[in-house]
């Protein structure tokens, strides 16, 4: 388990509105949110799954958001992606917490280690914290996620689902 991660609004939004808020827990002490990130979510207004996560979980912790590097400006991402990935950018050992497919790949340029919603599930999967990749997947998708299903039988058939 990671010591802290930082994450962007969509991984948390969906586990807090699927009621899995708890699985980040186990893939990091702290989840580090920027300020950025927290704006937006806190834009959904205060009884909002997700804001209230922010506000009444223990080991979830809104920071200050980084100055933006260029190599990160350069890919044009939205506020909540570059705060995210500044702030792994500046704070080596951070992973990044982050669906948006252009996040994912400018990680992956700069060295930062990244993973999403569907990842984390798999992972609690293969290390036992949960039984069912699929139905939390099935929460998520119906708290709003999308994938296609030929992408979400790709990732479940890695856990035997």
């Amino acid at each position: 388990m990671a010591d802290v991660a930082v994450i962007n609004a969509s991984p948390l939004i969906f586990f807090s509105r699927a009621n899995h808020i708890a699985l980040l827990s186990h893939f990091a002490k702290t989840v580090l949110v920027p300020s950025p990130v927290a704006a937006e979510i806190d834009g959904k207004g205060p009884e909002d799954k997700a804001a209230r996560a922010i506000r009444e979980t223990p080991w979830i912790e809104v920071v200050p958001a980084s100055v933006i590097p260029l190599p990160v400006l350069e890919w044009g991402l939205g506020p909540g992606e570059s705060s995210v990935l500044a702030f792994a950018l500046e704070h080596s050992g951070v992973e990044a917490i982050i669906d948006d497919l252009s996040a994912r790949k400018c990680a992956a340029t700069l060295g930062i280690s990244v993973r999403g919603t569907l990842g984390i599930v798999l992972a609690a999967k293969h290390r036992q914290i949960i039984p069912s990749a699929r139905v939390v997947m099935e929460d998520l998708i119906a708290a709003g996620l999308y994938l296609s299903n030929s992408v979400l039988n790709a990732a479940l058939a890695k856990v035997d689902e």
